[in-house]
């Protein structure tokens, strides 16, 4: 069954292991930050350090592993259309908004939806770690270290799709952040197979 994140909020659910969550850029250009918990114990969860550590480089695609702050594969992505994804910057906030972009009255950004998502599930604000962020293309200069956020490279009905190694707790939002998103928010579509 397909559902739909509405542009600028986040869902929480279940996954079992063995299950494939698909994520889908319906218009294009529109960033979906994923988290992933073990149900068996939610302190551990999906770690960008230890991921791009093991990996060796920052880009992830198939079929790389996400490894959790405990060194266990959580989920493991097996299809993917755009081959672009951020795993460095941190879920966007009110604060977020507040000192990059000078809003007086912020949004509460993905960290606010995952938060306000993920509490049914006993996940406080402060276990919230940096997102997968799916489709977020951020390029880094190879010589000053500078990031950039540019438009997503994906394109409307593009599509990742990661595997559960065990059983999760997923977030996952439609970002809420104009510069990640090329000026206008979208909504994301998922399904879980």
């Amino acid at each position: 069954m397909l559902h739909e994140i509405a542009p600028r909020s986040g869902v929480a659910f279940t996954m079992e292991k063995g299950q494939r969550l698909t994520v889908i850029d319906p218009m294009g250009e529109q960033v979906a930050d994923l988290l992933a918990f073990s149900r068996a114990d939610t302190r551990e969860v999906i770690s960008s350090g230890r991921s791009l550590d093991y990996l060796s480089r920052i880009f992830l695609t198939v079929p790389d592993p996400l490894y959790s702050n405990r060194s266990n594969v959580l989920m493991r992505i097996v299809e993917d259309t755009v081959g672009r994804h951020d795993f460095l910057l941190t879920p966007c906030s009110a604060d977020t908004f507040r000192i990059i972009y000078g809003d007086e009255t912020p949004h509460r950004g993905c960290f606010g939806n995952l938060a306000a998502a993920l509490e049914p599930y006993g996940i406080e604000p402060d276990r919230i770690p940096v997102a997968f962020n799916v489709f977020m293309n951020v390029p880094v200069d190879g010589t000053t270290g500078e990031l950039k956020v540019l438009p997503p490279l994906s394109k409307a009905g593009d599509r990742i799709v990661l595997e559960a190694e065990t059983d999760l707790i997923i977030g996952l939002t439609a970002c809420s952040a104009l510069q990640s998103n090329n000026g206008s928010f979208k909504p994301i579509h998922y399904r879980v197979d």
